[in-house]
């Protein structure tokens, strides 16, 4: 099998991945694919940080505005939309840039942390915790018959990774990790080129905070007011970050200045994780945008890629 290369830009919130990857992708003719766990979803824009419109126009772009903030959606649906996008990009010889700052969303799709027929069986699923929410020490005993290897691993308290393992042994008659262990045996149909992008801390951190109110400034409360219409039961989407604390302030709950400091704490704590998360793979050629002017930048990932690739 011949692997299907595919440039990752990716990074931290505000680090400055949007704008260098418009430009790689315009160099290189390739399409974005975006990995962003919040942009799949439809007019959540501003707190999103989504590519506008006339971004758009200059790149193809990818896996955004894929679903109503109603709607399920979780990381089998992205790498299943992924993979067709990827399949198709492969066809049409194009490079596929994927860049995102959901670290689960691409390793799932380039490292094969899913296994087949993972989607969710509500059915199923809402059984389990129920009988979880009664008896949870059952549950760890029933993954334990059916899936020891997982049951060692997963804590009997870990009610929600039991449920996933038992509802997936349920869908499919095997167990999750023996499963997982057939994926990872399995070549990746995909040959990545990572490319991380970081900034020394107090500068990324500023960025954040600037980020924040110019999302305010371009309407970021009119377009939480907007969806609280449409959605006033406040699905998963509307819980998530850059909009749970705006919701606050609508509802009294804050004041505006309280609210864009919480987002702001929020963010920075978030682009810690997601730099914690990336750090976990060594694969990642880090350049660090504080230093090194963006044609340098350019410069080495057009090196990497062509003595690579």
């Amino acid at each position: 099998m011949v692997q299907q290369h595919v440039l990752v830009i990716l990074g931290p919130t505000a680090v400055g991945k949007t704008s260098l990857s418009l430009e790689l992708a315009e160099e290189l003719r390739a399409e974005i694919i975006s990995a962003d766990s919040m942009q799949v979803y439809r007019g959540m824009d501003i707190g999103t940080a989504k590519a506008s419109p006339a971004e758009r126009q200059r790149v193809v772009h990818h896996l955004l505005d894929v679903v109503d903030p109603d709607q399920p959606f979780n990381v089998a649906d992205y790498v299943r939309l992924a993979e067709e996008v990827l399949d198709r990009l492969r066809g049409k010889g194009k490079v596929p840039l994927l860049t995102g700052g959901t670290g689960l969303y691409i390793d799932a799709l380039l490292k094969g942390f899913l296994f087949p027929d993972t989607s969710a069986d509500e059915t199923i699923r809402a059984e389990l915790q129920a009988q979880g929410d009664r008896e949870p020490a059952s549950l760890h005993q029933k993954l334990a018959e059916v899936d020891p290897v997982s049951a060692k691993r997963l804590h009997p308290n870990d009610l929600r990774r039991i449920i996933r393992a038992l509802e997936v042994y349920y869908r499919t008659g095997e167990p999750i990790s023996s499963l997982q262990k057939k994926r990872e045996e399995t070549q990746s149909p995909y040959k990545p080129l990572y490319i991380g992008l970081y900034r020394d801390r107090q500068e990324l951190y500023e960025r954040v905070n600037q980020r924040v109110d110019q999302m305010v400034q371009e309407g970021l409360i009119e377009e939480v007011e907007g969806l609280l219409r449409a959605y006033p039961e406040q699905p998963t989407a509307l819980q998530a970050l850059g909009y749970k604390e705006i919701v606050l302030y609508l509802q009294g709950k804050l004041t505006l200045a309280e609210a864009v400091d919480l987002l702001k704490r929020d963010t920075r704590r978030y682009a810690k994780r997601q730099l914690s998360w990336f750090k976990r793979n060594d694969q990642i050629h880090w350049l660090n945008r504080s230093e090194l002017p963006e044609e340098e930048i350019k410069r080495r990932i057009y090196s990497l890629w062509a003595s690579e690739y």
